[in-house]
């Protein structure tokens, strides 16, 4: 059940499938994704402007606390068998959004590629933040 009239970040559930099967992703802490596009601007000799904004994409990331090896096993696998000579295959993200009137919104992200674009510092008595970032060939409703 949504927490009020307007979403907020508990609304938010994240499932991540990549090329070997599902990443587990512990103590997610933030998300964030947005529709990357190419502009496109046409200047009639009216003087009227037309445009348009051409999807290219989605990019990403995930904020996380480090809860286990899974993300850094995630990395280490796909490093090796790009290192090895093979080809690694994207991956698919899935959101599900719980919406304020109680219905659940559900989007797919297709063709992910993902990055740990930073493991963590590790230092006494404090936890090991990670940062995975992504890019996906589209996002559709399903």
């Amino acid at each position: 059940m949504a927490s009020n009239t307007f979403s907020v970040g508990r609304d938010c559930q994240l499932v991540l499938m990549g090329p070997y099967g599902r990443i587990d992703l512990t103590h997610v802490t933030g998300f964030e994704a947005r529709q990357l596009t190419a502009p496109v601007r046409v200047d009639r000799i009216d003087g009227t402007q037309l445009a348009a904004e051409l999807p290219k994409g989605w990019e990403g990331h995930f904020e996380m606390e480090r809860g286990g090896p899974a993300v850094d096993d995630f990395a280490a696998r796909v490093e090796a068998a790009y290192n090895a000579g093979q080809s690694v295959g994207g991956g698919t993200l899935y959101q599900y959004v719980t919406e304020a009137d109680g219905s659940l919104s559900t989007y797919q992200f297709d063709g992910a590629v993902f990055k740990l674009a930073h493991a963590g510092a590790w230092k006494g008595d404090q936890s090991v933040k990670q940062r995975l970032e992504f890019f996906a060939s589209g996002r559709r409703r399903i």
